[in-house]
């Protein structure tokens, strides 16, 4: 897990209750990278009922990072 990102914990902040965000460390936790494809840091996904919705990868400002996951949830 990153040693701090402010930017995600601002949008956990701000996206919950309707949204729970999760970090994955894809260093310690290889079977979940795989099973998700995830081939670049950071890769940011939202799953419905456990089914991938959609995905983006690249660092996002707050803005930006909350305004995408409110548009695909």
């Amino acid at each position: 897990m990153p040693r701090d990102d402010p930017v995600f914990e601002r949008a956990a902040r701000e996206l919950e209750p309707h949204v729970r965000l999760v970090k994955v460390n894809t260093d310690e936790s290889q079977a979940i990278a795989a099973k998700f494809d995830i081939r670049g840091i950071p890769t940011f996904a939202i799953l419905k009922q456990g089914s991938e919705v959609t995905r983006i990868s690249g660092a996002m400002g707050l803005t930006r990072f909350v305004d995408w996951v409110r548009a695909n949830i």
